[in-house]
């Protein structure tokens, strides 16, 4: 999480110390910019069919790596990692640059508003019910309210609630050679299987998510067409049936958890 410019760091980054994350066990950690750049570098390559992953090395934070979503009528950044560099830019634009960004959730709004800037002041979309996590204002951020929210032609965002109250997935109907794609950060984490998804309001802290909001989710993305899932990590992709792979991985989910008092 970048925070703006400031002589001295903050006492602590509400992320860390937030339920749903923790603090290093060496305690707070801070690095600039410059910094990070001179000791790590974002690598590209595909994830998809139109799709290029964009990720750091060495691992960074959480380690996720962002989506570059290719399109005629402009490329959308979806998520976001901390490091942009000269190098990370160019190879942007040889791809056809970057119109906009959107971020599934607060802890991938990363390096944000410098993302936007390398690019000539870019709209970054987050869901306003999350607005009290950006800790670095900036005119670039598009605070956009309610449940869904178009962002270009075939591209949609959904607000799902789950993870974070704003917690969003992004439904690109010509995504996955045309069967449709939903790019879900860990919104819907893909698992280790590739064959279904879970739900956590914490994944390091192993908290579940409410089975209310699971329903709630579902009942947002199901008149969306799609074929496949690509998460937040290297490969953690579902390449086909992802529609169904989500329903059934709810199925089992809200099963356990209403099962929980069994003895």
């Amino acid at each position: 999480m970048q925070f703006a410019e400031n002589e001295r760091p903050p006492a602590a980054c509400p992320i860390c110390t937030d339920y749903r994350q923790f603090v290093n066990w060496e305690g707070q950690q801070w690095i600039t910019l410059n910094e990070l750049r001179r000791s790590h570098r974002n690598i590209l390559k595909p994830e998809g069919p139109g799709l290029t992953g964009i990720g750091t090395e060495p691992r960074f934070a959480i380690g996720q790596r962002a989506l570059l979503v290719q399109r005629a009528d402009g490329n959308v950044l979806w998520d976001c990692v901390s490091l942009v560099d000269d190098d990370t830019v160019a190879s942007i634009r040889a791809l056809g640059g970057l119109s906009a960004i959107a971020i599934s959730h607060p802890h991938y709004y990363s390096g944000l508003v410098e993302w936007s800037r390398a690019f000539g002041g870019v709209p970054v979309y987050l869901h306003g019910a999350d607005r009290r996590w950006a800790m670095r204002p900036d005119p670039c951020i598009v605070f956009w309210e309610g449940e869904t929210r178009a962002i270009g032609d075939g591209l949609t965002l959904i607000r799902c609630g789950i993870h974070f109250e704003g917690g969003t997935v992004l439904h690109w109907a010509e995504g996955a050679s045309g069967r449709g794609a939903v790019l879900s950060g860990d919104i819907f984490q893909v698992v280790m299987d590739r064959r279904h998804v879970s739900f956590m309001r914490s994944y390091p802290n192993f908290i579940p998510e409410h089975p209310s909001v699971i329903r709630r989710a579902l009942r947002a993305i199901e008149p969306f067409r799609f074929d496949a899932v690509y998460g937040a990590w290297w490969r953690q992709n579902i390449e086909s049936e992802g529609k169904a792979a989500v329903f059934r991985s709810a199925e089992r989910y809200l099963e356990l958890v209403a099962d929980r008092g069994r003895s």
